[in-house]
């Protein structure tokens, strides 16, 4: 039912009236506190069918204005039994992510400052916010002070700014200028990354032109780390045959197992062959503000680029992913274009975001992180962090205490890969592990993703949301073993 103040909002021009916002601005906060509070009262996975959300909503737009106490009402009634909450303290697959009160509170800051901070006289603030909050993050993980940082969305975003440098620094292609189609003079380049790397990298080389073909995948070792021996030969290979090897990235924290690549090594061979290195440390560099992990980073000192995501593992909400180099003004030379109406009398003083990248209007994203790292500290992230870390080498240590499950990698961060042993054939195996996956995601208590390991079907998971307690975790493994006991007496019968 409308309001008087909603009746009156129907018939004037303009923006609603603050008593309004008021209103609807206080309903939808204590509605995030008890979401935040009670997460149990909602599945993690949304239980769903496709085009279920959408056969609830109008086909066509709004003739006339509604009242906000419908819309939120909808939001309510509609939208959020549709939701996945990604913000569950019981979401353990991917990456766990957090969108932590501070973060919250900043992305409102955000929305209602609505900045651009595409040049520094646009938002002199958002600008120089993002300086200090990057290099704030560039001290807790240990970067050296020759790192200057820059604010993208998310990581492949990252990943295919530092592969367009590595491209711009490639001697005498002039790409910018002149690009790859075509010419008969330019080299064919070569990317190389481990097997178990992103597929950004591979998107990146699909977007710049390298190609597929110019994307060459590493051996891993049986921990699943790129092998500096293979990609050595790779490079030597390559040039025997034409290739100009240009870029290579190492993964500090790989997607499927979280295996941390020998850096210090692939930084030598790097720096042997005039190839530029590119760091992916979106999900295990958060690590690394832990003094006794310290060690994940070795080697990145000498990196030409790297990148860490807050919004993985430094409780911000998405998105956020901070990327870093040595080497700004190669990637300001492969990205500037100012247009005439862009120009200002500050230009020669300040750094213009929109001169780093291929995006022109930014999100004023820094502030959440400044308002995170502040409300928690540097100790307080370290020990949140710390705490996931215990709750996921205390699983792994009952997956191995346990004859019914086996672990598959390594776990030096806070992901888990195991599986439920089979009884008979390896076919068996994967019907069981899959089974079992769907069982407990099914259950609405807890969402778990997958991968394959030595092609072998693996139960993934992954703790790192703000709100992932012990309690979490052990009703997690509650949940395994009764429906893993439950599949095998159906199996056997």
């Amino acid at each position: 039912m409308k309001s008087d103040i909603e009746d009156r909002e129907l018939s004037r021009l303009g923006d609603i009236d603050p008593q309004v916002f008021r209103t609807f601005g206080y309903r939808i906060i204590d509605w995030v506190a008890d979401y935040l509070e009670h997460p149990e009262k909602y599945p993690v996975l949304a239980n769903v069918v496709p085009g279920e959300i959408r056969s609830q909503l109008p086909a066509v737009p709004p003739e006339q204005p509604e009242p906000m106490s419908t819309i939120v009402d909808d939001v309510e009634r509609i939208i959020v039994p549709g939701l996945t909450h990604w913000n569950h303290p019981a979401f353990m697959a991917y990456f766990g992510t957090s969108g932590s009160v501070p973060g919250i509170l900043g992305e409102l800051l955000c929305s209602a400052f609505n900045v651009n901070a595409m040049l520094w006289k646009t938002s002199p603030a958002a600008t120089e916010l993002e300086e200090v909050a990057l290099d704030w993050l560039r001290q807790m993980i240990g970067l050296p002070a020759g790192f200057s940082g820059i604010i993208y969305d998310t990581a492949s975003v990252s990943t295919l700014h530092a592969v367009a440098a590595a491209r711009e620094a490639v001697p005498g292609l002039n790409s910018r200028e002149l690009g790859l189609s075509g010419r008969s003079d330019a080299p064919r380049l070569r990317l190389y990354a481990s097997e178990q790397a992103h597929s950004s990298v591979e998107k990146a080389a699909i977007t710049l032109g390298i190609g597929q073909a110019g994307f060459r995948k590493i051996p891993v070792d049986s921990e699943f780390r790129m092998v500096p021996e293979a990609l050595q030969q790779a490079v030597e290979d390559d040039r025997k045959v034409g290739w100009t090897p240009f870029c290579a990235v190492a993964t500090v924290g790989t997607t499927s197992t979280t295996s941390v690549d020998p850096v210090p090594a692939i930084a030598d061979i790097c720096r042997k062959h005039s190839i530029w290195l590119h760091v992916d440390a979106a999900y295990g560099g958060a690590a690394a503000t832990i003094p006794e992990m310290r060690w994940i980073m070795e080697g990145c000192d000498r990196a030409d680029s790297l990148v860490v995501n807050p919004h993985k593992w430094i409780f911000t909400p998405m998105d956020l992913s901070a990327f870093y180099t040595q080497r700004m003004n190669v990637l300001k030379q492969a990205f500037s274009l100012v247009p005439e109406y862009l120009k200002t009398g500050q230009d020669a003083s300040v750094r213009n975001m929109m001169d780093y990248g291929v995006q022109l209007g930014r999100r004023f994203r820094a502030l959440k992180l400044w308002m995170i790292i502040r409300t928690y500290g540097r100790s307080g992230i370290e020990a949140r962090i710390r705490e996931h870390m215990r709750l996921a080498r205390m699983f792994a240590s009952w997956v191995e205490e346990d004859p019914a499950f086996e672990l598959l990698a390594p776990v030096p961060f806070s992901t888990i890969c195991f599986r439920a042993l089979p009884t008979g054939n390896s076919d068996d195996g994967d019907r069981l592990n899959d089974a079992l996956l769907s069982a407990v995601n099914a259950t609405g208590e807890v969402f778990l993703s997958h991968t394959r390991l030595h092609n072998k079907f693996t139960i993934r998971m992954a703790i790192g949301n703000i709100r992932t307690d012990e309690k979490v975790v052990r009703r997690a493994w509650e949940l395994l073993k009764a429906n893993l006991d439950r599949l095998r007496g159906e199996n056997s019968r």
